[in-house]
């Protein structure tokens, strides 16, 4: 069979869980990655109410839906960050407390911790064609953010000094291995978004991140071609290099320039959308994202896990979007031969 169409629900959590279901039917999609927020996901709730993770599986199913991966992207974020007034915004008011950034750090990775455990009793809940994916995959996953002490330092004056990025791994190695260790009693994996102010945003840093916390087998990635492009990097190199530690997969498109613009890579302090930026977001099949390649090369490492649509296109209603992305999907997908095309010309 083809992969799991799904959507990610972080852009829509604006919209209680089964007003979105009933859309994401009528889109056309299989299923879901249910963001930690809004109220598609309760890490709490799931794991100190019995019936919470029967209720979700309900909830989905009375439409048709499933669910293949949970996302803690807000919360992983405060684990490494420099905390300040931005991540009140994003954080629950447990993890954020009274703001001490030391105290914020360490709540956001008890509740990364805790994360782990629901996903083992959602997904232990889950429907036999959902076990049956996992079956084929290998694993359960919650994807999300690391954040990073040293993504300021990536384009840095004064320049770092000796040791400063070495100690930034070691920091993201420091306060996430005991995360990776709670993934591994609860039986899941963290897939890492590979993702610019992350410890890890290309092909290098996710080298050395990897490195860093000596490979932990609860540890991968999330791949979004999107964040790859327009920093000029080679998204199919990283899929050719980290294959076996590909969890998850997002689609989503990105457009850049090859032209001089006003806004540069690194934005210009420009809104999404605004005219003039080097790159934007854009709609699957929209922007320059070779995703027939990716597909190919997916087939390559033998990833079988879901396709998601994260939807963002700062210029396009997200209804609209969303409806033609599980078309574009839909096409775009196919299933690996079994035999060799010219396998009829023999006798």
């Amino acid at each position: 069979m083809t992969r799991p169409l799904c959507l990610f629900t972080g852009q829509w959590a604006d919209l209680p869980l089964a007003e979105l279901a009933q859309k994401a039917k009528s889109f056309a999609y299989d299923g879901f990655e249910l963001a930690c927020w809004g109220d598609h996901f309760d890490v709490r709730a799931c794991v100190e109410d019995a019936r919470y993770a029967a209720a979700r599986w309900e909830l989905l199913q009375d439409h048709g839906l499933l669910a293949f991966a949970i996302s803690s992207h807000l919360v992983g974020q405060a684990v490494c960050d420099p905390i300040d007034e931005r991540h009140r915004g994003i954080l629950p008011e447990r993890v954020w407390g009274d703001g001490d950034p030391d105290g914020v750090r360490r709540r956001a990775a008890d509740e990364m911790a805790l994360t782990a455990r629901a996903a083992r009793r959602f997904f232990d809940a889950a429907p036999p064609a959902v076990k049956e994916v996992l079956a084929v995959t290998g694993r359960t996953v919650v994807n999300g953010f690391t954040g990073s002490s040293i993504w300021h330092m990536a384009y840095a004056f004064p320049p770092p000094a000796p040791g400063q990025i070495e100690a930034g791994f070691a920091d993201f190695a420091r306060r996430w291995r005991p995360i990776l260790d709670a993934c591994a009693a609860a039986r899941v994996h963290f897939a890492l978004e590979v993702h610019p102010t992350e410890i890890a945003f290309d092909v290098a840093s996710a080298g050395r991140a990897l490195a860093a916390v000596k490979e932990h087998p609860s540890f991968g990635f999330n791949f979004d071609p999107s964040h790859f492009g327009y920093q000029g990097v080679d998204e199919l190199l990283f899929l050719r290099t980290f294959g076996a530690r590909v969890w998850n997969t997002h689609v989503k498109d990105a457009w850049w320039s090859d032209a001089r613009t006003p806004a540069g890579v690194f934005g210009g302090h420009c809104d999404f959308g605004q005219d003039g930026r080097h790159w934007d977001f854009r709609s699957p099949g929209r922007g320059r994202i070779d995703f027939e390649a990716i597909i190919r090369q997916l087939n390559h490492i033998g990833y079988q896990g879901p396709l998601t649509v994260e939807w963002e296109d700062p210029m396009m209603d997200r209804e609209d979007g969303a409806r033609e992305a599980a078309e574009f999907v839909r096409r775009l997908d196919f299933r690996l031969s079994r035999q060799a095309f010219d396998a009829a010309f023999s006798r």
